[in-house]
């Protein structure tokens, strides 16, 4: 079974390495746009500063700088295995403890507004990677949810918390499932949260995640929740970067 994948009693056969040379920073930046990676690109200062690959190519890893504090950036992958081994590869090619994570998440409640923040406090797990990094549990508690939550006091950034349903299969979020997880607290379903938070535990990583309401699955039908070209209050929303670099200077202060 799945839920017995997790062995701490022998060594795992490939394991990340930090190259000798591997630049230090205060905080990586991840996110899923490619639309959010080009405007960070063309409108900061930035220089290349490591680089992984997968077998869909090559991914740069950027720096820009935050008064002061050295931010690595850089596009993930969609989905719990692709996107926790891209943060596995960055533990070889720079040196950093801090990880920053946002990005678009679907509603499960249709009281939360279009574009507004959501802090996960638990992710339900409902894929595959986090049961290689943790024993078998339905949750993952985000244990960083309460200081995301003072950033965005701070920053005067309207915010909800509440549980994420994290899934491998989009296209499997069924009506029961949905009614299951909305009644027992989820306000989101994504598909990397429960993943990435096992293990960044496991790697005693500091994990900071958010997301941007999106579609809607708290309706009669599935509601994409935008028009056609629309960006704002979207997964290619720019200013959600803004939002990052935001938590990323709380939490290197």
């Amino acid at each position: 079974m799945i839920t017995d994948s997790f062995d701490s009693k022998s060594p795992a056969i490939i394991n990340p390495t930090r190259r000798e040379n591997a630049p230090k920073v205060d905080a990586c930046i991840l996110t899923f746009s490619h639309e959010i990676e080009k405007y960070v690109v063309e409108n900061y200062t930035c220089k290349e500063i490591a680089e992984f690959w997968f077998a869909t190519g090559r991914t740069p890893v950027w720096q820009l700088d935050l008064d002061g504090r050295k931010i690595a950036f850089y596009k993930t992958y969609v989905g719990a295995p692709a996107c926790v081994g891209s943060v596995e590869d960055t533990l070889s090619c720079i040196d950093c403890s801090k990880y920053i994570v946002f990005g678009g998440a679907g509603c499960l409640n249709k009281e939360i507004a279009h574009g507004r923040v959501m802090i996960p406090t638990e992710a339900y797990r409902d894929e595959g990677t986090s049961y290689h990094y943790m024993p078998a549990s339905d949750y993952v508690k985000v244990k960083n949810a309460p200081v995301i939550a003072s950033c965005m006091e701070e920053n005067g950034i309207p915010y909800v918390l509440g549980k994420t349903w994290t899934t491998d299969s989009f296209y499997r979020e069924t009506r029961n499932n949905f009614e299951k997880h909305k009644a027992d607290g989820c306000i989101s379903v994504e598909m990397e949260c429960a993943a990435l938070q096992a293990m960044s535990d496991f790697r005693g990583l500091e994990l900071y995640q958010f997301f941007t309401s999106g579609d809607l699955l708290d309706a009669p039908k599935w509601d994409e929740r935008k028009k056609k070209g629309q960006k704002k209050g979207t997964q290619h929303d720019v200013g959600h970067f803004d939002i990052a670099l935001a938590l990323a200077d709380y939490v290197t202060r």
